[in-house]
This record gives structure tokens, C-alpha cells and sequence, in this order.
């Protein structure tokens, strides 16, 4: 029982770091990257959809992102999500394929990133966290039914704990990149 709990807790655990990669990786440094597209959504055929799914998103340089689209008439939707988009971003059409330069960050821009940064980190040391009151109060109720003895309680207390440890440190060493990656210039 208590091998199990620790198993579940560290598994979720992990998924709120992989949530958190995912959420970083969404917050644009100055460099290009086709992942800063994936949550942009297109109208195709009444349903939205990414945009990765009605085109080949690709890197030009290091500055731009070109965005393939498989069916013509879907270059202006596309384009116009991306606009559209919480991103800032100012796309624009040749033809079939759409450029999307990354501006230069501000000082100012920067800033407000890493502000933005530090909330998820802390959202996700919060997730981190929670997971493992859940695991303490589930050990407290195995003693309470007596399904295991208080010292295997305070033994595995103290494993979640480290657990816990190690995954904070992990959304700290993670945010500290992320944060050296945007005061880049």
C-alpha cells in the first residue's frame, strides 16, 4: 500500500513537470521555435483545430517561423489565427507559405516574461505540493485503519517529502534556464 502511494504521488509528481515544460515552452524567448504555435487554434471545416494539423510549421532562421499551409484556402484563416493569437506576433502571407518574424524583445517585455515565468513555476510547486498532502493524509488514514503502523507512516512521510524535494528543485533548475533564456540578448 504504502509503495503504491508513493508510486501514484511521484507519478503525478511528473506530470506536473511535464505540464509546466509545456507551459514554459509557450512563453516566447527572442529566438524562433515552432512550438510557440501549438496552442494556436484554426476554424477548419467548422471545428478548430492546431495549427500544426493543416500545416507544416517549420523554422526559416533563427528569427522566423514559415507556416506551410496543405490547402490554399486555409492561408488566410491560418494567418488570421495567428494574428489573432495572445502571442504578438505579425504573420504575413506569399503565397502559400506565411512568415512569422519573431520580434526582438524589450527590456521591459523581459521582465514581464519573467514574471509570467515565476507564476507557473509557482503553480506548479503549489500542484507539487498538494500531491503531497494527499499522500500524507492517505498515509494517516492507513494508520487510522490500521493498515500500517505509525512508524512505516513516518518513514514513508519522510520518503514523499525527499520526493517532493527533488521535484521542487527540479521547477526551480527549470525556471532559472528559462529565466536566463529570456534576459538573453
Amino acid at each position: 500500500m504504502i509503495a503504491e502511494m508513493k508510486k501514484t504521488a511521484e507519478g503525478k509528481m511528473q506530470k506536473s513537470i511535464e505540464a509546466l515544460k509545456n507551459d514554459l515552452a509557450k512563453v516566447r524567448t527572442g529566438r524562433a521555435h515552432t512550438g510557440i504555435l501549438d496552442h494556436v487554434q484554426v476554424e477548419y471545416y467548422g471545428s478548430l483545430v492546431p495549427v500544426n494539423q493543416v500545416a507544416n510549421v517549420t523554422l526559416i532562421d533563427a528569427r522566423t517561423i514559415g507556416v506551410q499551409v496543405w490547402e490554399k484556402p486555409m492561408a488566410a484563416k491560418v494567418e488570421k489565427a495567428i494574428r489573432d493569437s495572445d502571442l504578438g506576433l505579425n504573420p504575413s502571407a506569399q503565397g502559400e507559405v506565411i512568415r512569422v518574424p519573431m520580434p526582438p524583445l524589450t527590456e521591459e517585455r523581459r521582465r514581464d516574461l519573467a514574471k509570467v515565468v515565476k507564476g507557473e513555476g509557482e503553480n506548479a510547486k503549489v500542484a507539487i505540493r498538494n500531491l503531497r498532502r494527499d499522500a500524507n493524509n492517505g498515509l494517516k488514514e492507513g494508520v487510522k485503519k490500521k493498515e500500517i503502523s505509525e512508524d512505516d507512516e513516518r518513514r514513508a512521510q519522510e520518503e514523499i517529502q525527499k520526493l517532493t524535494d527533488k521535484y521542487v528543485a527540479e521547477v526551480d533548475k527549470m525556471l532559472a534556464q528559462k529565466e536566463s533564456e529570456l534576459m538573453a540578448v
